[in-house]
């Protein structure tokens, strides 16, 4: 069964046609990649999926369940996200361990909660003292390990990464980049990750998207030089 499907999304902001008839889907394990342009309307699609703005058509299913118009927040113990900004993601106020474990509390409970949050530190390649430490104590790549850190720890179906790596430095990406993919292998996460960068896209993913004009086209269907370009 598809862990994320999407059938015919379309999106308009006035008299513009932001997304036409958009349709993909992604199963288990996979990671499906969607590259386009600024402003194309990637982000766009992040937020419909994710029911932070409303489609004008179309339907969205998430482990076989019809979200398109869900309310409240329960879908979200099966979809998680990790952001451009991995410092804005998180409460400044808050040290990592507590915001960690907060989607923890909210979602399996406050068993054994402290151990929890250190094994994910762990997993993401970061030692159990960073538990303590606020956003503004970290590197870049160091808060981003913990953002994913926190997106796993609810054991979701989904991860969607918006423009995941685009705010670190190339050997940081690569790390986070194989962290990824290396977490949605060994937990049989599907995951849906939106960038502009193509490089990025090739050593990460099992499929491409190109965005373009509004539509999805298979990287093979796109103008592959003009894609280039964008990098």
């Amino acid at each position: 069964m598809n862990v994320l499907e999407v059938k015919h999304i379309k999106k308009h902001f006035g008299n513009k046609l932001v997304l036409n008839d958009i349709n993909f889907a992604i199963d288990a394990g996979k990671i499906l990649g969607i590259v386009g342009l600024s402003g194309g309307g990637k982000s766009t699609l992040v937020k419909i999926i994710a029911r932070l703005i409303p489609s004008d058509d179309g339907q969205i299913f998430l482990c076989g369940e019809d979200i398109t118009h869900a309310t409240g927040n329960a879908f979200y113990k099966n979809m998680q996200m990790i952001f451009q900004n991995p410092e804005d993601s998180f409460n400044p106020r808050r040290t990592l361990g507590k915001s960690i474990a907060e989607p923890i509390k909210n979602f399996l409970g406050e068993e054994n909660l402290r151990g929890r949050v250190e094994n994910l530190l762990v997993e993401v390649g970061l030692s159990e003292n960073y538990a303590e430490r606020y956003p503004r104590e970290v590197s870049g790549g160091e808060c981003q390990r913990a953002a994913i850190a926190r997106a796993i720890s609810i054991e979701p179906k989904l991860l969607i990464c918006d423009e995941a790596t685009s705010a670190l430095d190339v050997t940081i990406q690569a790390q986070v980049v194989a962290l990824i993919r290396k977490i949605c292998a060994e937990k049989n996460i599907a995951c849906l990750f939106i960038t502009h960068d193509l490089a990025t896209l090739k050593k990460l993913t099992d499929r491409v998207l190109v965005l373009e004009g509004g539509r999805l086209k298979n990287l093979s269907e796109a103008n592959f030089k003009e894609v280039l370009q964008w990098n």
